[in-house]
Parts: C-alpha cells; sequence; structure tokens
C-alpha cells in the first residue's frame, strides 16, 4: 500500500472596501472597467424586479457605454424568490447569454439580491468575482457585510449556500431616497440589532436620532451606515465562518426567521426581526440577563423606528413552534437562542453546546410566545 499526500495548504486575503457614500454607480463602473479588479470584460448584472428601471438597467447601460458586455439577469423581488430554482434559471440565463468563467457578476439591489448574486458568483465556473451595489437600509446594514450567501428552501432558511467574499461593496445612500418608510424601518430592525449585541453607545444615539434617518439626514444616514459596517466588521473578522462568536449575529433571528416564514411572507424581514429582538429580549429577562427597563426601551425604540413588537394574530403558534427548529443554532435537536446581557453586550457561557447560543427548552420559549 502506498499513501500519496497532496499538500494544498492556502494564504487567502478576502479583504475588500466598503465605500459608503452618494452617487457611487459611476465610481463603480470606473472601477469595474479600469481594471481595478482584473481584466474584466463582460458583466452579469444581476437585480430584482423593484430595483432593474431604478437603477440596474442604468448601470448597465454605464457598463455599456465602457465598451463592456453588460447583460441584466433579474427575477420577482422579495424572500420568495431566493430559491434553487431562481438560481438555477439566472445561471441557465447567463450560460445561454455566453458568459463563462471570463465575467463578474455585479449585485444591485437589496439583501436578497446579494445573497442570490453572491451565491452563483460562487458556483458559476467555480467561483467568478462579484461586487455588490447596495440600495437598502437593510442589505447596508447586513447583507452587504460578512460574506454569507444562500438560497431559501421549504424546509430552511439559508441553509443551502457558501461563503463568499465580494470584491468591494457600494453602499450608496442616495439610493435609499426611493425606500418606502416600511423600507426604512427594516434597515433599522438589524441596526437595533448591532447596537443591542455590541455598542449601548450606539443604542442611546438611535434613541437620539431615530426619526431623521425617515427624512434621511446626512449626518444621521452615514454614520448609521459606517456604525453598522463596524459593528458586523468585528464580528465576522473575528469569526468569518460562524464558528462561535458570529452566532451573535443571529441575535432576534431564532424566533424572526420562524415568524417571517409562518407569515408566508406578509412580514418582511426586518419586521420579523423587530418581534425576534423582543421575544430575545424577554427570554433574556426571564432568565435574569435583562432588566423590565431595558426589554422597555427596546420596545419604545422599534415603535419610534415603526416596527412591530408583537406575533400577529394570524400567526399559528403551534406552527411557529415547530419551524424554530429549522434555525440554523439547532444542534442535536435542541433549541439554542443567542441572548441579551443587557444593552450592548451577550451572554456567553462554557457549558458543552452554548457558546454564545445557549441551550432553551421548548417550554420556555413557548412560554414566551404566549406572552406575545
Amino acid at each position: 500500500m502506498s499513501v500519496f499526500e497532496c499538500s494544498l495548504v492556502k494564504t487567502v486575503d478576502d479583504s475588500y472596501e466598503i465605500e459608503i457614500g452618494r452617487a457611487l454607480a459611476d465610481t463603480m463602473v470606473d472601477e469595474l472597467t479600469s481594471g481595478v479588479f482584473g481584466k474584466y470584460k463582460k458583466f452579469a448584472v444581476i437585480t430584482d424586479s423593484n430595483v432593474l428601471e431604478l437603477y440596474a438597467e442604468d448601470i448597465a447601460k454605464k457598463l455599456q457605454d465602457k465598451g463592456a458586455v453588460a447583460e441584466l439577469f433579474s427575477f420577482a423581488a422579495g424572500e420568495k424568490s431566493k430559491t434553487r430554482e431562481v438560481k438555477a434559471f439566472i445561471e441557465d440565463s447567463m450560460l445561454a447569454c455566453g458568459f463563462r468563467r471570463d465575467c463578474m457578476v455585479v449585485a444591485v439591489g437589496g439583501g436578497v439580491v446579494s445573497d442570490l448574486a453572491g451565491f452563483i458568483a460562487g458556483t458559476f465556473g467555480r467561483g467568478v468575482p462579484f461586487v455588490i451595489y447596495s440600495t437598502t437600509l437593510l442589505s447596508a446594514a447586513d447583507a452587504s457585510i460578512g460574506g454569507k450567501t444562500a438560497v431559501d428552501t421549504p424546509l430552511a432558511t439559508n441553509l443551502i449556500g457558501l461563503f463568499n467574499q465580494p470584491k468591494k461593496v457600494y453602499i450608496d445612500i442616495d439610493t435609499w431616497k426611493t425606500l418606502s418608510q416600511r423600507d426604512i424601518s427594516c434597515g433599522l430592525a438589524e441596526t437595533v440589532k448591532h447596537a443591542l449585541i455590541a455598542d449601548e453607545s450606539f443604542f442611546d444615539y438611535l434613541e437620539e436620532n431615530i426619526e431623521k434617518v425617515f427624512t434621511l439626514d446626512d449626518e444621521v444616514c452615514e454614520h448609521i451606515a459606517h456604525e453598522n459596517c463596524r459593528v458586523k466588521y468585528e464580528v465576522v473578522m473575528k469569526d468569518e465562518r460562524e464558528s462561535s462568536l458570529r452566532e451573535i449575529l443571529n441575535l432576534g433571528h431564532t424566533v424572526g426567521r420562524a415568524v417571517e416564514t409562518v407569515s408566508d411572507y406578509k412580514l418582511l424581514h426586518g419586521e420579523a426581526v423587530a418581534i425576534g429582538l423582543v421575544a430575545a429580549s424577554m427570554l433574556s429577562q426571564s432568565l435574569g440577563f435583562v432588566s423590565q427597563e431595558q426589554t422597555d426601551r427596546l420596545r419604545k425604540l422599534l415603535d419610534r423606528a415603526k416596527l412591530p413588537s408583537q406575533i400577529p394574530q394570524y400567526i399559528d403558534k403551534s406552527e411557529l413552534t415547530r419551524k424554530l427548529y429549522t434555525d440554523k443554532k439547532v444542534k442535536d435537536g435542541k433549541l439554542r437562542f443567542v441572548l441579551q446581557k443587557g444593552i450592548g453586550d451577550v451572554v456567553y457561557t462554557d457549558a458543552v453546546g452554548a457558546g454564545y447560543a445557549m441551550p432553551i427548552s421548548e417550554e420556555q420559549i413557548k412560554a414566551i410566545i404566549e406572552k406575545m
């Protein structure tokens, strides 16, 4: 018998810039076509039906005017499109248009677009580079940072995917002008989450300035965009593959994702996360980690952000409880929750199977759901 060893030790630098500013479409097009990311001449611009006419068509035209080959690939807006079937449709469309390994993907839109486009870029031709042009506060707060790309299935959300870092992210605050109040509120849910897990002073800032976000105050919007990037980066840089610390970014998402799915996506992601944040705070309070005053502060801030804090009456509570078990933090069939430690910190325990997500019995979370 003989053994042949394949030594494949790699040193990978996945660093990238996040540029926060205004009117960044021209900047992105110039960088794409001038060779900043490599000598690419073919660009697959992936977007959704909401953003297609608002921004994506113009970006594709700008690329074409620079002499590049740019094709638009769009899908119906919404979480329901984040599926393997839509991914395959776009991949087949790219192949039919002659796209091969010599292309780049340009994701133009919010979180669903960047999740789907990033996953496509990671598998198309066994991997092609991509950039993100973020058009929503929610994307700027969450999906644009960290490289988690995925699709949903009927059984679970975000469990089919890969870690794939973009070459650059452009957060264009001018695009927030075309967002509805509901969309801005959804972005604030992830913003509040970041303050809860890592920075009480940021929570204080939001309490002082939350209404100014809806008027698109220049200073406030740029500050929260920067702080969202900072908080998430400080977590991701320590645990890119979500083996431990990165789980704290799931605060509010165990109940939130379940509520979002069981609502058949009547609730948007940020609205469901807001409900999940209150559930996590109430659960943390029941275990002595959070005070009533801190839970009340959270509810008041979410209310000012025009976000829900109660589970809607039409949600089937039994179905909701069952859905909790599809959460990616479940281990050995046990529910695990990220818990707050006051405001600006999370609970850590070195108990087996815990870490930054503590095992919680079904009875414990059912009691919270009943109260909500």
